[in-house]
């Protein structure tokens, strides 16, 4: 079971594991929000409640504006998997302008491909190949973005994930 942590602020922050919520809640350094329903926690003498939200409390500052590191996964998640030239299931990932071109490692420049398409592109942009993108590359948004861990959120994160957004 995973949890969300808020800032003082009710900004979320992260996701972590429940254990790392109850360290986090039984050393006083967080309180529980959300909580599950009639299953408590026991710790030696004392019962806890079983954390879904918790809010830090003491205020931690979030940076104006995170920038997302490009990763492999996170341009074929962003791209739900689908190959950025035919459609197809994508397993791999395409520099639109090839590296040996001096084409960057940037949300911009990369695209979910299928292993077929990225061997017939080889090292040649879309336009020599007479190919169009079917989707715009651009860097991810949104709070499962910005919210380490919430791609896979609980439905009782989401009113604390509709304030981020």
């Amino acid at each position: 079971m995973r949890t969300l942590v808020l800032n003082a602020g009710y900004e979320p922050l992260t996701v972590v594991s429940f254990k790392r919520a109850m360290v986090l809640v039984m050393n006083e350094k967080a309180n529980v929000i959300e909580h599950v329903e009639d299953d408590p926690v026991w710790a030696g003498s004392d019962a806890y409640e079983r954390p879904v939200v918790i809010i830090l409390t003491r205020y931690v500052r979030l940076p104006a504006a995170r920038r997302l590191p490009v990763t492999r996964r996170g341009v074929l998640r962003r791209d739900d998997h689908r190959c950025g030239y035919c459609g197809k299931a994508a397993a791999t990932i395409d520099h639109i302008l090839p590296r040996s071109r001096g084409g960057a490692d940037t949300w911009e420049n990369l695209v979910a491909c299928c292993l077929r398409c990225n061997n017939l592109k080889s090292d040649r942009t879309p336009q020599e190949m007479g190919w169009r993108l079917r989707i715009t590359p651009r860097p991810p948004h949104g709070t499962a973005w910005t919210v380490r861990g919430a791609e896979r959120s609980d439905p009782r994160w989401e009113p604390y994930l509709a304030l981020a957004a």
